[in-house]
């Protein structure tokens, strides 16, 4: 399941790409459009600095901005710094220790099948997409009812 974390980050930076404005866009006028708490909002942004994915200035016109396009943002890669891996299982996780049942385990082909169409899914869809309203929900249950190949 997707965390608030997860998806107040998407938000976050939907709402940055949807003002592009020459300024930084203020922590508050986020927000406020977005219907989050400032102080929670705070939280998320900081994992989003860290991980690159914006800038943020302070003092008088201090704000927020993207650091790149919006067709260059996955939602998959926002959601994996949000959320951290989006793994279904731990074994695999990136990094993950080997598992030493890999070899005779009967539900390790299903994991991996899941986690490559989740993986196919969220990583094909840009920012960009979401604010274009181009995320075909036809295709979309198509995707998931036909499944990616491992």
């Amino acid at each position: 399941m997707i965390s608030t974390k997860g998806r107040y980050a998407l938000r976050f930076i939907i709402d940055l790409a949807e003002h592009p404005e020459d300024a930084p866009v203020p922590l508050d006028e986020i927000a406020s459009r977005q219907e989050i708490s400032k102080k929670y909002l705070e939280n998320v942004v900081k994992i989003l600095v860290k991980g690159k994915l914006v800038k943020g200035t302070s003092g008088k016109g201090g704000g927020y901005r993207l650091l790149r396009k919006p067709d260059e943002y996955t939602v998959g890669e926002v959601l994996e710094l949000a959320e951290g891996t989006l793994a279904p299982v731990a074994c695999l996780a990136k990094d993950a220790e080997p598992c030493e049942r890999a070899p005779f385990c009967k539900t390790l082909p299903l994991w991996k099948k899941y986690h490559q169409m989740q993986q196919d899914f969220f990583f094909g869809i840009t920012v960009k997409d979401l604010i274009d309203g181009s995320v075909d929900t036809d295709s979309v249950i198509q995707f998931a009812s036909a499944g990616a190949p491992v």
